[in-house]
């Protein structure tokens, strides 16, 4: 009999199931049949190829049914059987076919996700080694400076160490691993082996201040001391920083509003140097004990009064009946340390009033010292105003001699750390995004909905606010600002208010509105949360700022970044929010930027133009996430510029 087949399947031992084919179908060769497979119950008689018989074949044929008695039905079953057999066969090849296909897209899923890891661990190990690298330069910068207070090396010498460390990091990295392990003479004789190369490569500046982050937080200057150092040092310049050893317990971070000593945890490589030093104070000598570290990978000198070791131990940093004294104490403790370690920087870079003495200082007493400039270039940080309108409208009293002076002022913006506020590498937020691809900006405003319990709709207009305690709310009109967002909240406005700060007694404005606000569209948050506060600007359109000037949280610069629109809240018209532009041309790129595009926006403009001119919205948003506003850019730029100034002078 012959059977044409339509699929053929052998099945072998590589299959993991028993083979199903009796004994008796097999050829005397004992290779099993192939199989012709149904996908029905139709007589497999209809199978049989009747055109290729012969007369007599079919005849023969019908006669084997006649004579047979049974016989053909009876191979038929078995047939049939083995059809049935080998259809569960199939299935089951199929079945364990998926099976397989969902471990390999398992692995697949497996590999990549690996594969991601290891490239954030990657990124993680370069940052490691770039701080690592600062680190250990400073740490050997600081042993030469507690090599010259010992008297091991002359102050000629030292000036070219530490340009020696400048001009060959790398190399010096790599032979001073181990550092910390070795005693001063083993790494001066180490330092001597560098051949010295007399070319400079950059500018050594030292910033003389009382706050710096994350260790001593007061106010704008910490953050600004830390993110300008390390932006210079990244573009290789040698900067450090001097500070007074504050030892008391006191209110060090108000963004927080944490309390406690000096945190010294971020201090690597503390150490004190065993020599006592001796500065002048009310015309006599007085000693000091000096602590070395390395911040963020900033080199930095401590100064502890010995006997008026209480000028840095109170409850507060400044506020105080003698306060004039305590300042004046550091300022030319921090000259005197400078001239006896032999330093030479090129710039001395002071902060605001607690510092502004070295001025004078060095004029009268120690420009004969040493071969030290002094700054002689002020810079004011404002990220919105020009040098007009702060000589005129924030001079604080001090017009007249900003008038004088102006050729000297400069205005710098404030910047922010672009390494910890970037949407497109954020791991805070739930799916990253950037100016190109915006996909994840909406999956970010869905699960700040949800945290926060609101309705969860991608296409609703999220708000978010971030007031700190340091904010002056008695400025703002709560009963106004009622109105305005009880009349957004019609039409589907979402807000979320975010306090940075404790409240206040004098800050019972913010719990009067959150009384009278009782809305499903608003949430209040009475407390700072750093993890949430990542998803507001991820998943806001719209953050609402105290003022677009805002040097410590920088909330401004943040939203810029992360596609949410920065809108001022102000009392000074009928909608109360608006921020009047400044024209005048001696002003920032920052400054031209935000008020050319949001700063000019009340808060119902913004409203309209994000539901009645989305393409010129979107096209506002993406310019601001393209811009670059960190502390390596304008602000940086600015101060290297006044540094080239007066290196001319």
């Amino acid at each position: 009999m012959v059977v044409s087949t339509l699929t053929t399947t052998t099945f072998s031992s590589c299959f993991p199931f028993p083979k199903c084919i009796p004994a008796h179908l097999k050829s005397s060769g004992g290779h099993p049949r192939t199989l012709c497979c149904s996908s029905g119950d139709e007589d497999l008689n209809g199978l049989i190829n009747v055109s290729s018989m012969s007369e007599s074949e079919r005849r023969g044929g019908a006669q084997m049914v006649k004579s047979s008695d049974g016989e053909l039905p009876a191979k038929n079953s078995e047939i049939w059987q083995l059809f049935k057999e080998a259809r569960q066969n199939i299935l089951y090849l199929d079945k364990q076919r998926a099976l397989a296909i969902e471990e390999l897209n398992k692995a697949i899923s497996e590999k990549n996700s690996l594969l991601e890891k290891i490239e954030e661990l990657e990124l993680e190990k370069q940052a490691m080694d770039r701080k690592d690298q600062a680190s250990i330069c400073w740490q050997l910068l600081l042993r030469i400076d507690s090599m010259v207070l010992t008297g091991m090396i002359n102050s000629e010498e030292v000036s070219k160490m530490r340009r020696l460390v400048m001009d060959h990091k790398v190399s010096i990295v790599d032979a001073f691993t181990d550092i910390l392990q070795k005693k001063d003479a083993e790494v001066l004789a180490e330092l001597r082996q560098f051949s010295y190369r007399s070319k400079k490569n950059g500018f050594h500046i030292v910033h003389i201040c009382t706050e710096m982050a994350p260790i001593a937080s007061f106010g704008a200057v910490a953050s600004f001391v830390t993110g300008l150092s390390q932006a210079l040092q990244r573009k290789g310049h040698l900067v450090e920083v001097i500070l007074p050893k504050w030892i008391a317990k006191f209110k060090f971070n108000m963004l927080l509003s944490r309390y406690g000593s000096m945190n010294l945890n971020e201090v690597q490589g503390l150490r004190e140097i065993e020599v006592e030093y001796y500065s002048y104070f009310n015309g006599q000598l007085h000693g000091n004990k000096i602590w070395t570290g390395v911040v963020r990978g900033i080199g930095v000198t401590f100064i502890q009064p010995l006997y008026y070791s209480s000028f840095f131990n109170r409850e507060k940093a400044h506020g105080y009946s003698d306060d004039f004294e305590r300042f004046m104490y550091f300022s030319r403790a921090s000259l005197d340390y400078i001239v006896k370690s032999g330093k030479k920087p090129d710039v001395l870079h002071i902060h605001n009033w607690q510092t502004a003495l070295i001025g004078p200082l060095f004029w009268d007493i120690f420009v004969q010292q040493g071969g030290i400039v002094y700054s002689n270039k002020v810079v004011i940080m404002s990220s919105t105003h020009s040098k007009g309108r702060i000589i005129h409208s924030s001079s604080h009293g001090l017009e007249t001699t900003l008038n004088m002076h102006k050729e000297k002022l400069l205005v710098a913006p404030c910047g922010f750390d672009s390494s910890a506020w970037d949407p497109e590498k954020d791991k805070i937020l739930p799916e990253n995004y950037s100016a190109d691809d915006m996909k994840g900006k909406a999956v970010c405003k869905i699960a700040l909905q949800k945290k926060m319990g609101l309705a969860e709709n991608s296409s609703f207009i999220t708000v978010g606010c971030f007031l700190s305690d340091l904010s002056d709310l008695s400025d703002v009109d709560t009963e106004n600002l009622r109105a305005i967002v009880q009349n957004a909240t019609k039409m589907g406005v979402q807000f979320i208010f975010m306090m940075t700060g404790e409240v206040t007694s004098r800050h019972k404005g913010l719990e009067s509105l959150q009384v009278k606000i009782e809305d499903a569209n608003v949430r209040f948050i009475n407390r700072h949360d750093e993890t949430l506060s990542h998803l507001i600007f991820g998943g806001s359109d719209i953050i609402l700022c105290h003022s677009l000037h805002d040097p410590i949280l920088q909330v401004p610069l943040k939203a810029l970044r992360y596609g949410s629109a920065p809108i001022a809240i102000t009392t000074n018209n009928d909608n109360g929010f608006r921020h009047f532009p400044d024209h005048d041309n001696e002003t920032t790129k920052l400054a031209m930027f935000i008020n050319s595009t949001f700063g000019y926006l009340s808060f119902r403009q913004a409203l309209d133009e994000i539901n009645n001119n989305p393409s010129e919205w979107n096209h506002k948003v993406f310019d601001a996430m393209t811009k670059d506003f960190s502390w390596d850019a304008e602000c940086c730029d600015i101060h290297i510029s006044a540094y080239t100034a007066i290196k001319s002078l």
